[in-house]
């Protein structure tokens, strides 16, 4: 088995928005790479990064898929992600194992939504990056139109480093500005320099030696004083900016056609950094340490992705960063504080898997069948853990309730939605103590209806998605008494409780309290808990919608009893329809949670926005513009804002974000309220 190092390895993650073809570009590589002998297509559902029911059904990518090839004595771990925005979490993923990125741009429709987030995601991971302009044989390709746009939008330092022999129906092959060389088709055949592009060359080589020059300080003292760069130097002098994020280059291609991806492999290559050229970040007892990374060091792998293969089990994906780890060995889960068995490694080809005896620091691989292991968890050796920062995941912003189809679906469902947050942990799952609802929440619409279908599919649990109810509560607006005598005559022993209570409203907030003041014994202290847990029982349904009532002290202050046919089941039941009395008396309300919403948009959808949340009851509390971005502070009724995730994409042609958390509740208008008592209602029918 060949034996690939830190110098050897490059880590690549495949970006781009949705529908911009990275999936072909991945599959065009693999074949180039003679790994597979035919090229599959997305339409088909048979490439092989998106091998998903879910994938090849909606004709998306939904997960990331790690494909291993060799190519020139170099082993490449690409990464193809998702390129729709429920998705984020499998990028973020990517992004955190990856060393470069190769940004997938259509020529026919140029930059979208998902090219500036794939752009800044890979910014803030401070990824070095190539940008692909694909699609060039396609109907209104236009390169320099798309290169123009990339430059307007994420800078200068964005340059050509080819340009295209024609384009859409007449594209053949590219023009390498560093090597004045020209290549057409699939092989990518050396061929005369068309004399049509000489003036364009002559202009974006120029450019292109300005922007290496600029990214040193020898280089560009040589470049003023009028002298020629060698190619020698244009070349180290590009690898340096190009790893240092001072220059991005931008290629041409055909993933479909397989023109110009011999040509990014190569730039791949040469350019993005192997492994031993990313300093490593560790935790070693509490402290961050920055090293280069190191195959004789111990062992360190991050953990992160997890699925659950139909075939194998459960499947780790992780990356060593530092050491060796071996097949059929012993590793200790520094996360979990746990040892866990390794079995067979693989080497991952989408959802193929190649068995390797060991993974060395650089490496990307999966294993089957760990006990506790979960993403971010970090593998070590006992003797001296380590700890790796695990990925940082977008927190969930849409909600649905979850309901079992049938009776069998009913037990399989709580441990079934524990197995899909571990393979997802952009998703959150929780039990509403309020509304008695299991709670599945994640990043959009989309995401969730996956999650459904993955229920169904991996662990045979049907569900049913709906919109969650909304946590109202109830309360009183005045002080209020209620009186309760509960008496029955029947054979034997009757039944005799009497109880008084007062109510008064308490700040918003304080919960419910329940006080007694019970004077000259006219309730025998051993009944008095029996009418706090009536109270408390009486607590949980208001008088109006059946809410929980809160903010509001309860206080037993007199009563009477029956010295034989008193009982503690008679004051508990003497105490809760007291506290309906007296609820029906204070002037009952409804109150309903307010949340602090802060949306991040473009300046030229501000406007939108903030019409839409006057309609949606919101106050704004403050806007502050950030690098080209309005951030908008508002407070919104939970109730307007269960569909937002929906909304601010449509708003905002999906550039908009924004989180969401509790602030506090207060009183419902009273034409909300009528709403939602009578629906209420005409829901018990």
């Amino acid at each position: 088995m060949e034996r690939f190092g830190l110098d050897t390895i490059r880590n690549v993650a495949l970006l781009s928005h949705s529908g911009a073809g990275k999936t072909s570009l991945a599959e065009a590589i693999l074949f180039n790479a003679k790994v597979i002998t035919r090229l599959g297509k997305v339409d088909d559902g048979n490439t092989a990064s998106d091998y998903d029911p879910e994938e090849t059904k909606r004709k998306i990518s939904i997960n990331l898929s790690v494909l291993t090839c060799q190519w020139q004595g170099t082993k490449f771990n690409l990464i193809d992600t998702p390129g729709y925005s429920d998705f984020v979490g499998e990028v973020k993923a990517a992004l955190r194992v990856s060393d470069g990125a190769v940004i997938v741009v259509s020529a026919a429709d140029g930059i979208e939504v998902g090219t500036e987030q794939t752009w800044g995601y890979s910014r803030e991971a401070g990824l070095p990056a190539l940008i692909l302009v694909n699609k060039m044989d396609r109907e209104n390709a236009d390169f320099l139109k798309v290169v123009k746009e990339i430059q307007s939008r994420f800078g200068n330092k964005c340059v050509p480093v080819q340009l295209p022999i024609g384009t859409q129906t007449d594209f053949q092959g590219i023009v390498d500005l560093l090597e004045l060389k020209a290549y057409t088709g699939s092989e990518m055949q050396e061929t005369e320099i068309p004399s049509s592009l000489q003036g364009e060359i002559s202009t974006w080589r120029d450019k292109l030696v300005e922007a290496v020059a600029e990214s040193n300080d020898d280089l560009l003292e040589k470049y003023l004083d009028g002298q020629e760069l060698t190619s020698e130097e244009m070349v180290r002098g590009l690898r340096n900016a190009v790893v240092s994020g001072g220059v991005v280059p931008i290629l041409a291609g055909s993933a479909l056609q397989n023109v110009g991806v011999g040509s990014l492999l190569k730039t791949v290559l040469d350019y993005l950094p192997a492994p031993k050229e990313r300093e490593v970040v560790i935790t070693v007892s509490g402290k961050p340490e920055t090293s280069p990374p190191d195959e004789a060091a111990s062992l360190a792998a991050l953990v992160f992705k997890t699925t659950a293969d139909p075939y194998v089990g459960k499947l780790t994906y992780f990356r060593v960063y530092n050491g060796v780890m071996a097949s059929n060995s012993h590793v200790w889960n520094v996360s979990k504080e746990t040892e866990e068995r390794i079995g067979q490694l693989y080497s991952l080809r989408g959802k193929s898997q190649e068995p390797v005896t060991e993974l060395r620091a650089g490496d990307i691989g999966a294993v089957a069948k760990l006990s506790v292991t979960a993403t971010g968890d970090t593998l070590s050796a006992r003797e001296t853990p380590l700890t790796l920062p695990p990925s940082v995941f977008p927190a969930p912003v849409f909600s649905q309730a979850v309901y079992p189809k049938g009776k069998t679906d009913v037990d399989k469902m709580g441990p079934s939605l524990a197995r899909l947050v571990e393979e997802d942990p952009s998703l959150a799952v929780r039990r509403d103590s309020d509304t008695h609802e299991t709670i599945l929440s994640g990043i959009g619409d989309t995401q969730l209806a996956v999650a459904a279908e993955r229920l169904q599919r991996k662990f045979g649990v049907a569900v049913e998605l709906s919109l969650p109810r909304v946590p109202y509560k109830e309360t009183i607006n005045v002080p209020s008494k209620g009186e309760y005598k509960h008496k029955k005559q029947t054979g034997g022993h009757g039944q005799y409780g009497h109880v008084l209570l007062s109510l008064e409203p308490l700040a918003r907030g304080s919960g419910a309290q329940f006080a007694e003041k019970i004077v000259g014994g006219s309730i025998p202290k051993n009944y008095i808990p029996a009418v706090e847990k009536g109270v408390h029982e009486a607590l949980n349904e208001g008088v109006l919608g059946g809410y929980p009532v809160v903010d509001v002290k309860v206080t037993v202050y007199d009563g009477s009893f029956h010295p034989v046919d008193s009982s503690e089941i008679c004051f508990k039941i003497a105490g809760s329809q007291a506290l309906k009395k007296g609820m029906a008396q204070g002037q009952p309300i409804l109150i309903e949670p307010i949340m602090n919403l802060t949306v991040t948009v473009p300046e030229e959808f501000t406007g939108d926005v903030i019409g839409d949340l006057n309609t949606k009851r919101a106050r704004v509390q403050g806007m502050v513009p950030q690098d080209g971005l309005n951030v908008i502070e508002a407070q919104v009724p939970q109730a307007e804002i269960l569909h937002y995730a929906i909304d601010i994409k449509s708003l905002t042609q999906a550039r908009g974000t924004f989180t969401v958390s509790f602030s506090h509740f207060e009183e419902t208008p009273p034409n909300i309220q009528q709403k939602i008592i009578a629906e209420k209602e005409a829901s018990k029918t």
